[in-house]
């Protein structure tokens, strides 16, 4: 029998830390979202449309590094909701364009301030927030270049 002490403590592993603090963030989030009828992974994808529109559904997938199987679910669900539309590329009919309805853009407005309470909820000020996602963003390029 494996003594207890050279098993790994779940407190002290990384990969809990950071999944912990996505479940926690993520629920926060939902407090949010949820009036706007909106899933943090439907949000998700309004940040990028807002940031920069239109954008083809492979570029969305890579923005968010999610494949195309778990993106076209989510906008199958922002267009019947409204806020999106998708539209086949001109110059090139494989492509599909995404880009937001005037009710998407006006979800903009309504979500302004959810960094803002994001960050009092977190107790970090500005700075050690934006720190700490340098990090995390850095820790995920790691890891990810290292499989």
């Amino acid at each position: 029998m494996a003594s207890r002490s050279s098993a790994p403590l779940l407190d002290e592993q990384i990969c809990f830390a950071l999944y912990n603090a996505s479940r926690a963030m993520t629920a926060n989030y939902r407090t949010l979202l949820e009036p706007l009828g909106l899933t943090y992974p439907q949000y998700l994808v309004m940040l990028v449309l807002w940031e920069s529109e239109p954008v083809t559904v492979s570029e969305l997938g890579e923005r968010l590094q999610l494949d195309s199987g778990t993106v076209s679910p989510l906008l199958r669900r922002l267009e019947a909701a409204g806020l999106i539309e998708r539209n086949r590329r001109p110059d090139d009919e494989r492509s599909v364009l995404v880009s937001l309805t005037p009710a998407g853009d006006e979800l903009r407005q309504q979500t302004a301030r959810f960094p803002e309470l994001v960050c009092a909820a977190s107790g970090f000020d500005v700075e050690a927030i934006q720190a700490l996602r340098d990090q995390v963003m850095a820790f995920a390029c790691n890891i990810r270049t290292s499989i």
